[in-house]
């Protein structure tokens, strides 16, 4: 759990500022995050990848907001993206261009001219097909386009069947036999360089094995490359890297950082790359809500609050378990609970089975280790207007986004 985050006299603070003064600031549901919390974990990152020249991309997947990004931009991290719109963000926070990686299986051609046109590190290539769009928009363009191929593994990162990407069955990369077609082709070509290759095995990992697996099908074919006389100059092996929500489990990012090396030792001489997300912005967002309700069956009981899986959809998409805190007191006494949203969908729950204390209406929970994919992934189902976001830094507390309005519901249509 993050430090920033601490009862003091029987009351939740973020940093010097508590969680009651955001709710009543700001309003509720809202989205508050901690600089100090944000800073501590791209240094562990860098403290943990301690290779020479090693590349830490944010993947902003995870939380675009452009105070965050444009925080970790400041830190010299690089940005992985994977849309038009993303890079687009990332360049806007301050990412230099050439720490930028951009993957995804679906990029347009309007997306590759982009990409060409900035100048990033490396486009990520997932298919034959791309590889000749890249081509052709290189060519069109009179430039050179950086890429990387996205090998696929076939390695089973242990996680959610959602954010597993790293298998044959998955829809990400290529394997190896397509990868090195691919590698040969482009050595024929004036438009395309081959920078890096790439990897990314799923989301929310919490052992090194698979990783290690992965790492050690990456190193072999780097090596088939370099006998063939294509030379890279990076491994980019992409992120996933997991915490601690509820089941305690979470990535040794110094285990991981030293196994990779182990299977990297042949190519001291390649610069490594890595995507974090998650691992760096989740344990500094929390979500706050307000209790509205109370009520019982014969099955449960239910505390009902005014944020929704319209506002963090991660318990509803994934089962995924957030610590939930009262910030008034720390758990203890009372029965347990399903906190449920206002949404009209049975799935439509933060967290079952929580012990809060005697929570009453009015109350403000916090949803913990909310500050990825929390915003980013939220919607205006049943024309709920997102949630404003806030970032605390010290005792000073800034609006980085404000809520919406019914009217920003309805702006686009016609």
């Amino acid at each position: 759990m993050s430090q920033a985050l601490a009862y003091r006299g029987g009351r939740l603070f973020i940093e010097a500022v508590s969680a009651a003064e955001i709710a009543e600031r700001f309003g509720t549901p809202v989205y508050a995050y901690s600089r100090r919390t944000l800073a501590e974990a791209f240094k562990a990152a860098q403290a943990a990848f301690s290779r020479p020249g090693t590349l830490i991309c944010y993947a902003l997947k995870a939380n675009s907001n452009r105070r965050i990004c444009g925080l970790l931009a400041s830190m010299g991290a690089g940005a992985e993206v994977v849309s038009g719109g993303e890079l687009q963000r990332a360049l806007a926070a301050g990412f230099k261009p050439e720490k930028i990686v951009f993957s995804g299986v679906g990029k347009t051609e309007a997306e590759l001219k982009l990409a060409l046109k900035a100048g990033i590190l490396a486009v990520n290539v997932e298919s034959e097909e791309e590889l000749d769009a890249l081509e052709s928009v290189a060519r069109k363009a009179r430039r050179r386009a950086a890429f990387a191929v996205r090998l696929n593994p076939d390695v089973d990162a242990g996680t959610h069947a959602h954010v597993t990407t790293g298998t044959a069955a998955d829809k990400f990369g290529v394997q190896a036999p397509e990868a090195l077609r691919m590698y040969l082709r482009a050595s024929r070509s004036p438009v395309l360089e081959a920078r890096s290759i790439h990897c990314h095995i799923g989301s929310q990992v919490t052992s090194v094995g698979p990783y290690r697996a992965a790492a050690r099908e990456v190193a072999a074919f780097v090596a088939e490359l370099e006998s063939r006389g294509i030379k890279l100059g990076a491994v980019d092996l992409g992120g996933g890297m997991g915490i601690a929500y509820s089941d305690g489990k979470a990535m040794d990012l110094a285990a991981l950082a030293r196994a990779l090396e182990v299977e990297l030792s042949c190519w001291p001489d390649k610069r490594l790359i890595v995507e974090p997300g998650r691992l760096l912005t989740a344990d500094a967002g929390v979500l706050l809500a307000r209790v509205l309700y109370r009520k019982k069956t014969t099955e449960r009981g239910f505390v009902v609050v005014d944020a929704g899986m319209t506002d963090l959809i991660r318990p509803a998409l994934y089962g995924a378990e957030h610590p939930i805190w009262n910030e008034r007191q720390k758990g203890g006494g009372g029965g347990l609970v399903d906190v449920v949203g206002p949404v009209c969908e049975s799935a439509d729950h933060l967290g079952r089975g929580v012990r809060l204390g005697r929570s009453k209406p009015g109350d403000v929970l916090a949803v913990l280790r909310a500050g990825a994919y929390g915003f980013c992934m939220s919607s205006q189902y049943n024309s709920r207007p997102r949630p404003a976001e806030v970032l605390v830094d010290g005792n000073t507390v800034r609006l980085i986004r404000r809520r919406e309005t019914v009217a920003d519901l309805v702006r686009g249509e016609l």
